[in-house]
């Protein structure tokens, strides 16, 4: 897609996106909901196992991929978490690794001109971290069999990084329980405890940043390997201060120094996508918690 791309287009009735001077095409989205910045500039089909416009599983056979053909772009963002179990392990291998590498092939054989692999930054950490497991290992291997078949087979490739994801709403709650639940505690006037005695680090991206990060990815057709995090690291403390700002919440936070710290979940940053891109994240951690505080007392308005 040309890069010029950036202009709104009219959908017409045969599913063919024009504006103009520009022809804008046709993407499938695999199980996400960053449909609304993708459908500014483009006909998004999604797929996935429920509530999808195709029904697809990555866990199915080769044989039941039937993408489209001559797609401009493929976005994949989906991803099993996992556990230390066996069979939380196998299904990690199943999804992250041979459901990608299925979609590579798939991409390949419909004449995809574009697949982005959303991964996350966790495919950096190595064995000695205390968040390594079934999903991180899986989630490098699984970039390392698109690169072989994108090198290959000549099939266009992005990878994207992201950092922790949270969100307006409850969509990102079961991946980022402590975050959610500070959220919460505050919301209801009550104290953030943070055991130990470290401020621990972490690193936080909005959804809406990284889907504005996929459009842009898309309409550059930006090729390549990068982290998609916030600029900076935060502290606990800082998470815990927006919080109390954004919901004018009079909680404190408080350090339970008898118990154990809480370890660092940070990364070696670079804003190389960015300075590609000519854009960077734009919802501070300020801003996004005062965009939920703002949801939540609407959700409480509209409930009256």
């Amino acid at each position: 897609m040309d890069g010029s791309c950036n202009q709104p287009c009219n959908l017409t009735r045969t599913y063919r996106f024009t504006d103009e001077d520009y022809d804008c095409r046709r993407h499938l989205v695999f199980g996400a909901d960053v449909e609304a910045v993708l459908e500014k500039f483009a006909n998004v089909v999604t797929a996935g196992r429920s509530h999808c416009d195709i029904g697809l599983d990555l866990r199915s056979p080769l044989e039941d991929f039937r993408i489209p053909a001559d797609l401009d772009a493929i976005v994949n963002v989906a991803s099993y978490f996992g556990g230390k179990s066996y069979e939380d392990i196998a299904q990690a291998q199943s999804v992250n690794v041979m459901g990608l590498m299925k979609l590579c092939e798939a991409a390949t054989r419909s004449n995809a001109k574009h697949l982005v692999q959303i991964s996350s930054i966790f495919a950096e950490l190595d064995t000695t971290s205390h968040l390594y497991g079934a999903y991180s290992l899986t989630k490098r291997h699984s970039e390392e069999m698109a690169e072989l078949h994108a090198a290959q087979f000549n099939l266009p490739l992005t990878i994207l990084r992201p950092s922790q994801l949270y969100a307006v709403g409850d969509s990102q709650r079961k991946h980022q329980g402590f975050l959610y639940s500070l959220i919460d505690n505050v919301e209801q006037g009550k104290d953030v405890l943070i055991y130990g005695k470290n401020d621990a680090l972490r690193n936080f991206i909005h959804t809406e940043d990284v889907a504005q990060i996929i459009a842009l990815v898309i309409q550059s057709r930006t090729l390549g390997k990068y982290i998609c995090a916030s600029i900076q690291n935060v502290r606990l403390t800082e998470i815990a201060n927006a919080a109390i700002e954004a919901f004018n919440s009079p909680s404190e936070v408080k350090f339970l120094e008898a118990k154990p710290n809480v370890p660092d979940v940070a990364f070696q940053l670079n804003d190389d996508i960015y300075r590609i891109l000519h854009f960077y994240p734009q919802i501070s951690l300020l801003a996004g918690m005062q965009k939920e505080a703002a949801r939540r007392r609407k959700e409480r308005e509209n409930s009256r």
